[in-house]
């Protein structure tokens, strides 16, 4: 799977230009694990599969979150993330896979060891009005649930668009209220529900140990909301993280979904995160 072809963004082309901010927070808490979502090095990773792991590994990365194989066996993936010392706790997989492949689906998850399986996209098709969102919330109550049985965890990866009223309310609400908690967690992308108007301390307050899994990656501001490298933005990272426990966080990815140049953004949000107290 490549993201690719079905992610329509708006404002990730350009390299944001603000220096990174100072680490901020005077607390004495740190991120224990920093993570990398692969569909920012996703070109690199086509190309040389392994060798591109253990670079990211080299950065000092711990985890990585998976967008696609790229024609890999489920236990190749597993050697391969053996051999550069990473762990890999979840993979993104189309929507789609919650049919006829979900088996199928679960198999490599449990081969290469992941906990999570994420949903990160809905086609703007699917996604029409409140009732589209409850039935999606439906076939992630009953995807989850049949996950639960071989030991994962089901969760669903937010943009902007689901902080879009629709009939006087928020979609991303709408689906939190419909799936059950057992069952299907969310990863919550810092980046999009800052530029889709929303705290994310506010659904922490409200949702508390939803969110297990969170992407990182900054916002230049409004706006456009051009994305930026983590610390290169207007993002108060500090001020989320301190609110980690409340959150559920447990897994911190970076992204950048079209970096100038991909290593060097991965490296910068690694190196603000390993130095970020709050």
């Amino acid at each position: 799977m490549n993201r690719r072809s079905f992610l329509a963004l708006s404002a990730t082309g350009l390299a944001a230009v603000a220096l990174p901010r100072p680490f901020g927070g005077t607390g004495r808490s740190r991120l224990d694990r920093i993570g990398v979502q692969l569909y920012t090095v996703r070109d690199a990773l086509q190309r040389d599969f392994e060798g591109t792991l253990a670079r990211v590994a080299s950065i000092g990365y711990e985890e990585v979150e998976f967008a696609g194989y790229m024609g890999h066996t489920a236990a190749q993936v597993r050697e391969a993330i053996r051999r550069t010392g990473l762990s890999a706790p979840s993979a993104h997989v189309p929507f789609a896979a919650l049919g006829k492949e979900w088996d199928r689906v679960l198999d490599d998850a449990h081969t290469i060891g992941h906990r999570y399986v994420v949903m990160p996209w809905l086609d703007e098709k699917d996604r029409q009005d409140l009732d589209a969102y409850r039935r999606i919330a439906d076939r992630l109550n009953h995807a989850g649930e049949s996950a639960a049985q071989a030991g994962i965890s089901v969760a669903y990866h937010n943009h902007d668009f689901e902080f879009t009223p629709m009939e006087n309310r928020l979609p991303y609400d709408v689906l939190l209220q419909s799936t059950d908690p057992r069952y299907v967690l969310l990863e919550l992308d810092l980046y999009w529900i800052t530029k889709g108007g929303q705290d994310p301390l506010a659904y922490f307050a409200r949702w508390p140990g939803r969110f297990r899994l969170v992407h990182v990656k900054d916002s230049a501001g409004p706006p456009e909301h051009r994305m930026a490298d983590v610390g290169a933005g207007t993002i108060d990272w500090s001020r989320i993280f301190v609110q980690r426990k409340q959150a559920g966080i447990e897994h911190v990815f970076v992204e950048h979904d079209e970096p100038p140049d991909p290593f060097a953004s991965i490296a910068a949000s690694h190196g603000y995160l390993r130095h970020l107290r709050f």
